[in-house]
Formats: C-alpha cells, structure tokens, sequence
C-alpha cells in the first residue's frame, strides 16, 4: 500500500484520502494497462461531449437514479419540448418534470433543474456555463458542487467531460471493479474512491481509465455475476481468485 499524500493538481488542491492507506499505485496501473488493451479507451474514448458544460450538467442530473436510455429520452425530451434553457427557466416546476418523466423522480429534478438554471443566470449574466473554462479546477468543483442535487460524481461528470479539468467520476461500475479488485475496501463510499484514486492515477489518464473501468463493469464485472473466468485483470484481482479457485 502507498502512504497518504496531497497532491495538487491545475490549481487544485485534492482531498486527502480517508482511508488509512492508498491503493498500491504500480498494482493499480498494471490493472489499467491490461484493461487499456482490453476496452481501448484511453486510445479511443466512445463518449458524448456536449458543447456548452450546462447541457452536459443538465444531462447528468437527468442520469441520477436512472440508466443511460431512459436519461437520454428524458433529455431529448426536453429539449424538444422548450426551445432553449431560458424557455425552461420560464416554465413551471411540473411542465419540466412532465418532460423529463421517463427518466424517474421527475419532480424532484425538475426543481433541481430550475434552480440551478436560475444560479447560472444570476452567476454569468447567461445561461451557460462557458465562463467556467476560464476558472481553476479548484472553484470550478467547489461551484459545481453548491449547485442543487450536484455531488461529487456529477461535478466530477462536468469537470471531466466538458471543462477538460482533471477529475475522476466514480459511478457504480468504477466503485464495484474498486472494490472487487481490492483497491479499497468494501465499505469505501464512491466520494472515498474518487478522492483515492484521484490521488493515484496520473491526471492525463482519467478519462481513458474512467471509461475502460465502466466498460469492464457493464461486460465483465458486472453486478450480480462477475465472469471472472473471461476476465484479463482476475490473476490481480482479490475476488477474482477467491472465485476462480472455488
């Protein structure tokens, strides 16, 4: 295991991991390069980018709770339905979440979404958030993450995806494969994840390494039956043994 450390990144001064040790960094990225050579996503990222970060925030709201289909027909939706963020903000509370239903706790997203529509216009003068990519990563999270029903996975999302600022979501595939490998303990909470593997992983992998863990959660380690005996990473991976020799 490595010893805790701080380390700033852009600006940005991380969190400091909770737990009492760090995950062993060579371990770690030995299990990267093999599902790098497996997904290829650091190669190629297959991922969505929205032009204006606000869409993009709007949409991982809209994800909470939810899958990828039923998030993407709820926000296809609403854009269909209103012509532009300013027409929304315009709108009442329950015409929003008539239009984001299918993507589930319509009204407590809808209001989410008005407010932070609202922050935004009072904040930048505009509905967008362009402005951001001119902060440090530092106040950019800290924004982010004042923003109504905005966590650290989401704000993570945005700072990612859209800001190009260096973050590390953690969504319930990266946490599963953290966890099943032995990266952190079972109890680990994704915020503990985020903030260790941020620290461990070198920022200009984040977004390939993201997206080969998700890939390897939704095909290989999945929830209720992880096909360990297909897995290229199970000979480093604590429950990989325990399964294979059983």
């Amino acid at each position: 295991m490595a010893r805790r450390v701080t380390v700033e990144i852009s600006g940005a001064t991380l969190k400091e991991c909770p737990l009492r040790d760090l995950p062993d960094q060579g371990h770690l990225l030995r299990c990267l390069d093999i599902l790098e050579r497996t997904w290829k996503q650091e190669r190629s990222p297959s991922m969505h980018f929205d032009d204006d970060p606000l869409d993009s925030l709007v949409r991982t709201v809209l994800s909470q709770n939810t899958n990828d289909t039923n998030r993407d027909r709820a926000y296809e939706n609403l854009r269909r339905r209103f012509r532009d963020w300013k027409d929304i903000l315009g709108a009442e509370t329950k015409e929003i979440a008539e239009a984001i239903k299918s993507a589930g706790l319509s009204n407590i997203k809808a209001g989410r979404i008005r407010k932070i529509l609202e922050t935004v216009e009072t904040t930048f003068g505009v509905l967008s958030l362009d402005k951001m990519k001119e902060w440090d990563n530092s106040k950019a999270r800290r924004f982010l993450q004042e923003l109504p029903g905005v966590g650290p996975k989401t704000a993570a999302c945005v700072l990612l995806f859209d800001l190009h600022m260096p973050a590390f979501p953690v969504d319930t595939h990266v946490a599963r494969v953290s966890r099943r490998v032995g990266w952190v303990p079972n109890r680990a909470t994704p915020e503990t994840i985020q903030v260790c593997l941020e620290q461990i992983i070198p920022p200009n992998r984040y977004l390939g390494a993201h997206l080969n863990l998700i890939s390897h959660g939704k095909n290989i380690c999945r929830a209720r039956k992880p096909e360990c005996h297909r897995c290229p990473i199970a000979d480093l991976c604590l429950t990989g043994k325990e399964n294979l020799a059983s």
